[in-house]
């Protein structure tokens, strides 16, 4: 690959210009999870589907994001990466109006799946395009794009707890963040660096198994990946269900663990370059941990709140290192960091509907019981993110 680089103004200010374009672009991808995420309960209740039914639905993601995510690559060589994540980034804004107009689980399961290859194509090009603007300022970033893609499902989010708040119907919430966001999308987008392939460069392969180094790392990404799509689509429900909380309240517990994961993403680059990844992980696994236990005995909603909390805390800063570590782990690091991108977006997708399958066999309580083994995980696995 090779970069079509404007040196008007200079290298290092250019590079600047595209760190923060690439840095918004993630927030507005954020912001349409977040957005999603908080009306969940408003979706389910108005499809008339039961918890199962539903974690079968949010199956529907990860299948489209799991079938279309190697297309990404090619979409990038074929358009260049500016064109390419303009287009794939308002197919995600424009995909959030889809749930809401569902009327029941069929409608619902196939709105999802086109949500999936919304989401799952748009990532993979963006986080692409933000390893390369690291490359760039030589220094690590990715732990601090994360971190805007979380406060962009924040601010998302937080709109969607005003919405459900004030019992706003979602098709009209979801038509004027699409709205928003979709116009924002495309100005921003055309701040990223124009990235192109070589004209002698062959495209890249429709599918591709991603390299052993890739799979042990995304294996650890996984656990994170896993806790967080678990805790960002469940935590509202959890509440309402299990603690008996009212809508607002219940979709506040979404708002809270965003919060944590976007001041810790925000943070992250500073404490990976104090503590290192290792450290930095084991530390954060060990408090998604005890998150997990809170949430599981949970008596009051204000403990489950700080249980989802303390997991977003601790899970924040995975994903960026582990995209960073599949970087430098082979001779092809395009093709480790779309293996790594590919386990982990697709583990935040399978989660939601496992747990939905496990809380209809048992309860909910016993799903998070499952995510906090996983935490668990972390602290045993963090080594394979070590720097080399």
């Amino acid at each position: 690959m090779t970069n079509t680089v404007e040196t008007v103004g200079g290298p290092t200010r250019r590079v600047r210009q595209a760190r923060v374009a690439i840095a918004a672009v993630f927030a507005v991808h954020g912001a349409v999870t977040g957005s999603f995420a908080t009306r969940i309960p408003w979706i389910q209740e108005h499809a008339g589907i039961s918890a199962g039914q539903l974690g079968l639905a949010l199956a529907f993601p990860a299948i489209g994001a799991s079938l279309t995510m190697p297309l990404a690559a090619r979409i990038g060589h074929r358009l260049g990466g500016r064109l390419g994540l303009r287009l794939l980034l308002a197919y995600w804004t424009l995909a959030l109006i889809l749930p809401s107009l569902a009327g029941n689980l069929s409608t619902l399961c196939l709105a999802l799946f086109v949500m999936g290859t919304a989401a799952g194509t748009s990532d993979v090009l963006m986080n692409a395009l933000g390893v390369d603007v690291e490359e760039k300022m030589g220094k690590s970033v990715m732990s601090g794009l994360h971190g805007m893609w979380t406060t962009g499902a924040l601010v998302g989010s937080a709109a969607g707890t005003l919405a459900a708040h004030a019992g706003m119907d979602a098709r009209v919430h979801f038509a004027i963040a699409s709205a928003v966001l979709t116009v924002a999308g495309a100005l921003i987008c055309q701040g990223v660096f124009d990235v192109r392939s070589a004209p002698d460069e062959n495209p890249p392969p429709r599918f591709a198994l991603p390299p052993k180094s890739a799979v042990i790392i995304g294996a650890v990404a996984f656990c994170a990946v896993f806790a967080e799509g678990a805790s960002l689509d469940w935590s509202a429900v959890y509440l309402r269900d299990v603690l008996g909380t009212s809508p607002g309240i219940a979709a506040a517990s979404t708002t809270a663990f965003t919060c944590t994961m976007a001041v810790a993403r925000l943070s992250g680059d500073a404490l990976v370059r104090r503590f290192g990844s290792v450290k930095t992980v084991r530390a954060g696994g060990a408090f998604a941990t005890a998150g997990g236990l809170l949430v599981v005995f949970a008596v009051h909603p204000v403990m489950a709140m700080a249980g989802f909390g303390l997991i977003g805390l601790g899970v924040s800063v995975v994903v960026p290192l582990a995209f960073a570590a599949a970087g430098r782990s082979g001779p092809t690091p395009s093709q480790s960091i779309a293996g790594v991108a590919t386990i982990t977006y697709s583990s935040g997708l399978v989660a939601p509907s496992l747990i939905g399958g496990i809380a209809d066999l048992t309860s909910l309580t016993v799903s998070f019981a499952v995510v906090t083994l996983l935490a668990l995980g972390l602290v045993a696995g963090a080594g394979v993110l070590r720097s080399r």
